[in-house]
C-alpha cells in the first residue's frame, strides 16, 4: 500500500482558488484556475475575460477586452496572506492592480499601481483589509471599477491616478 501524504497549504490554495473563480462566474467569462508562471509569486492565478464596456458600464470605453487575474499565496508562516488582483488591458498595454506582497514597503502592507506595459506608471499606498481572502476578493472587486476608470490618461498611455480613487 502507497500512501501519499498531502501539501495541506496547497490543497488549501487551490480550494480558494475554486472558490474565488466561481464568485467570478458571474461577471466574466471563460474563467478558468491556472497554476502561476514560474516568474509570478503565489501557486495560482484565477483568470477571467470581460468585455470592459459592459463592465464599466461605459459603452464608449476605449478597450473591447479586459481580464481580471486574482492569485493568493497563503503562507503559514507569515503574519498575511499575499494577493495580487490585476485588471489587464493586453490591447492598450494596461494593468491596474493591488499587491499585498513583501514589494515596496515605504507604501505600508499593500499598494495600488498602474502600469504602462512593463513600465510602473504609479504607485500609491492602498487601504490594508485584514479579512479572511474571500472578503478581500468581495471589497477589491466591488471598487475595481472605480479604480480602473479613474486612470488618467495621456497621448493614449496611462499617466496616473485620479486624485482619490476607491482603493
Amino acid at each position: 500500500m502507497v500512501v501519499f501524504v498531502a501539501n495541506r497549504t496547497n490543497l488549501q490554495s487551490k480550494r480558494l482558488h475554486d472558490r474565488i473563480q466561481a464568485r467570478l462566474n458571474d461577471a466574466f467569462e471563460a474563467v478558468r484556475r491556472r497554476r502561476a508562471d514560474p516568474q509570478e509569486p503565489g501557486p495560482y492565478r484565477v483568470v477571467g475575460d470581460v468585455n470592459p464596456r459592459q463592465f464599466l458600464e461605459d459603452m464608449a470605453y476605449p478597450a473591447t477586452s479586459a481580464r481580471l487575474e486574482i492569485g493568493f499565496h497563503l503562507q503559514t508562516d507569515e503574519p498575511r496572506e499575499y494577493y495580487w488582483v490585476n485588471w489587464i488591458e493586453p490591447e492598450r498595454g494596461l494593468l491596474v492592480g493591488w499587491h499585498q506582497d513583501e514589494t515596496h514597503d515605504e507604501l505600508g502592507p499593500v499598494h495600488l499601481q498602474v502600469n504602462d506595459g512593463e513600465t510602473t506608471v504609479v504607485r500609491q499606498p492602498a487601504e490594508f483589509i485584514d479579512a479572511h481572502p474571500l472578503a478581500v476578493v468581495e471589497r477589491r472587486y466591488n471598487a475595481l471599477r472605480d479604480v480602473v476608470l479613474a486612470v488618467e490618461w495621456g497621448k493614449d498611455r496611462p499617466v496616473g491616478l485620479a486624485a482619490d480613487p476607491a482603493n
